[in-house]
């Protein structure tokens, strides 16, 4: 009985030490558990050895940047991104040149549709005010379309009427003015008697009196005659489609572009049209401008043929920069011819004055900032567009050029971006 109750005693203290050591010393390999098993506090060093107390926790050491391998491309990386570039930029150019050589092929399609648009663009607001006011679609448009018919027929019918009571006597005053410039010519320095003028005429005049010239020309007249003809009933034919349909029409190419796309194509398109919109409708109050500035002028200086060369400056207005000036440079021949080189000196100046208020005061205040172009680019413009398609390519060069420049904007500022990364 001695015996096991002196084996128990020993069991239970050999327990209680056991106990006891667990409780004194942590885990090894654990060193965030307290001794009490407790799991330690976050500012508490931690290092071995060393007695436990608060302080903050150093920081991971910062990994080394991974070395660079050497780039052991013969050619510098400069030259290959410029190659790069090059290469991109040069097929941009013949896809553009590709789109311009198919629109000039089809000249006589593209043209009339362009002219169609420019003018539903101005037209448009008239079509939609008739619509608010309770008119439907088709009345609506076929109101603008006559009336826009009969403001064009009633000016060229004027105009017709002022050149043919006039045009005897401006004929009677340009040989009046031809034979002053002929005393002139023979005075001092020139010293060119009539034998010498008489003979530069007839050269000049033998140059178009070849019979193959004249043949070649008539042919080329005729061919531009129907071209002319034809581009005119297609231009009003699609005029009133796009003043009566042009909604449909617009909403159906829409449609041609990806799901994800249409919403912004169409969003961009209604900032095309309006922009197109603003740019007609302040050309033509610039050309009216200029045109009626103009025919004051004359007027008051008495010069003939005042109303048709106004005209003329109203539709040489359209070719921004230059248009107005070279179509007023035929007023001011005029005014030389029968007035004298003071009269003309006269309608030279008032024609400068009228393009300075134009340039710098008008036209800024009625194309407003969202058309408006840097005088530089409109001349590059202007010479692109004539070298590319002549009259027509001057005229709609500044509008495609303000079309790009506003739609261009428009989808860099609402450009998708990539989602926000999740944080952890």
């Amino acid at each position: 009985m001695r015996l096991t109750r002196w084996l128990t005693d020993v069991r239970q203290r050999v327990a209680q030490a056991a106990a006891a050591g667990q409780q004194a010393a942590p885990p090894d390999g654990d060193p965030a558990l307290q001794p009490d098993g407790a799991p330690r506090p976050l500012g508490e060093a931690t290092t071995p050895g060393k007695a436990p107390g608060p302080g903050p926790v150093p920081p991971p050491p910062a990994e080394a940047p991974a070395p660079r391998a050497p780039d052991g491309h013969p050619v510098p990386r400069v030259v290959r991104d410029a190659a790069e570039w090059s290469w991109r930029l040069i097929i941009i150019a013949a896809a553009v040149a590709g789109v311009g050589w198919l629109a000039w092929e089809l000249r006589v399609v593209i043209f009339p549709l362009v002219a169609g648009l420019l003018l539903a663009a101005g037209l448009q607001p008239l079509v939609r005010r008739l619509r608010m006011a309770g008119w439907a679609r088709g009345p609506a448009a076929a109101v603008v379309f006559v009336g826009f018919l009969l403001v064009v027929v009633g000016s060229l019918t004027l105009v017709g009427n002022a050149v043919g009571g006039q045009f005897e006597d401006v004929v009677d005053q340009a040989e009046e003015g031809l034979q002053e410039i002929r005393d002139w010519l023979a005075g001092p320095p020139f010293s060119i008697d009539e034998a010498q003028l008489d003979s530069y005429i007839d050269r000049a005049v033998a140059l178009f009196q070849d019979d193959s010239s004249v043949t070649e020309q008539a042919a080329t007249a005729a061919t531009v005659a129907i071209e002319i003809l034809v581009g005119l009933a297609l231009a009003l034919f699609a005029l009133i489609f796009f003043l009566y349909d042009g909604e449909r029409i617009w909403t159906w190419l829409v449609r041609l572009f990806p799901a994800r796309a249409r919403a912004r194509a169409a969003a961009a398109g209604d900032v095309a049209w309006l922009t197109l919109g603003q740019y007609i409708r302040g050309t033509v109050l610039v050309a009216l401008f200029d045109a009626v500035a103009i025919t004051v002028l004359l007027f008051i200086l008495q010069v003939p043929l005042a109303l048709p060369l106004g005209v003329l400056v109203f539709f040489g207005a359209f070719v921004p920069l230059i248009g107005a000036f070279v179509t007023g440079t035929v007023a001011v021949l005029v005014a030389l011819v029968t007035q004298g080189l003071l009269i003309a000196i006269v309608v030279l100046a008032g024609l400068i004055v009228v393009q300075q208020i134009e340039s710098n005061i008008f036209q800024p205040f009625i194309l407003g900032r969202m058309v408006r172009i840097h005088p530089l680019a409109v001349a590059v413009a202007v010479a692109i567009g004539t070298l590319a398609g002549s009259i027509i390519g001057a005229i709609i060069a500044v509008p495609i050029i303000a079309l790009v420049n506003t739609v261009g904007s428009y989808l860099a500022s609402t450009r998708e971006r990539p989602p926000p990364v999740a944080s952890g």
